[in-house]
């Protein structure tokens, strides 16, 4: 049985499901390993734009798996500590490999997203969630950290530093309406919508030029990151340069405007072709 399912429901969106239902999604390594090469090789495939990710079953993933967690590759002839980091590698490898996608990728939280669960939601460029969606970051209700895979880094950044030292601290559930609320998730819908309005979004997105996209991605991203507003303005108008300068991007906007139609962005430039040349 392959725990991770990927489908197409459209030659642009590809759907990645966590597919262990019956132990909630948990992030044993047996289910992390492929989900981590899998994730790598969807960020290669061109003719995907936009990338839904969520679980099967009632929940997205309940974090460590506490009946088996899988064996961790190559680590014959390791000590136990070593064996604990190259396991914590892994994991942290699925963080950082939704955030190097070169496409966005949508969260579609079905249900409880818990611990190591919760930080693979945050990792998502976008949350989308159902009405029966929970968020719990568990490691503290666990006797150890809630400060796990960029979970730390993440929620702050996404809800304010004040909320997610409470949440992070308390152990508590914020449900879909809260996480709504404090900006946890984009919007939450009923069960039945969730993948149509993640779909939805995804058609939209793609509409869009795609080296526009993940050059947006990617700065949302650095931004976080950023040493301060001059800087990052840099960044923003080199990128904002490259693309005006070697695509026909922005001039195919301005005809199809004219023309009552929707552009097709294709990316490209004709050679010697230069803005104001038509």
């Amino acid at each position: 049985m392959s725990f991770i399912q990927v489908s197409k429901p459209s030659s642009e969106i590809t759907l990645v499901t966590l597919n262990r239902p019956e132990r909630m999604n948990a992030m044993a390594f047996d289910v992390m390993i492929p989900l981590r090469d899998t994730l790598r090789e969807i960020s290669f495939d061109n003719e995907t734009r936009i990338v839904v990710l969520t679980g099967a079953g009632d929940g997205f993933s309940s974090g460590a798996d506490h009946k088996d967690d899988g064996i961790v590759p190559h680590i014959a002839g390791l000590t136990v500590p070593a064996i604990a980091r190259r396991a914590l590698k892994v994991l942290d490898d699925v963080i950082l490999s939704i955030r190097d996608m070169h496409q966005p990728v949508i969260g579609a939280i079905n249900g409880a997203a818990i611990g190591g669960g919760l930080c693979l939601a945050a990792a998502c460029d976008i949350r989308i969630a159902s009405t029966q969606a929970y968020f719990r970051a568990a490691g503290i209700n666990n006797g150890l950290t809630s400060a796990e895979l960029g979970l730390s880094y993440l929620l702050p950044r996404a809800i304010g530093a004040s909320r997610a030292f409470e949440i992070m601290l308390s152990g508590r559930d914020v449900d879909a309406e809260e996480a709504d609320r404090i900006g946890l998730v984009s919007r939450v819908v009923e069960p039945g919508a969730l993948l149509d309005s993640c779909y939805e979004l995804a058609r939209r997105i793609s509409g869009y030029s795609q080296i526009g996209v993940e050059l947006t991605k990617q700065l949302l991203w650095s931004s976080l990151d950023a040493g301060g507003l001059h800087a990052h303005m840099n960044h923003e108008g080199h990128a904002q340069l490259y693309v005006r300068l070697t695509t026909e991007n922005f001039e195919e906007s301005v005809r199809a405007r004219a023309e009552g139609r929707k552009p097709v962005f294709l990316d490209h430039r004709e050679y010697g072709h230069r803005p104001g040349d038509e």
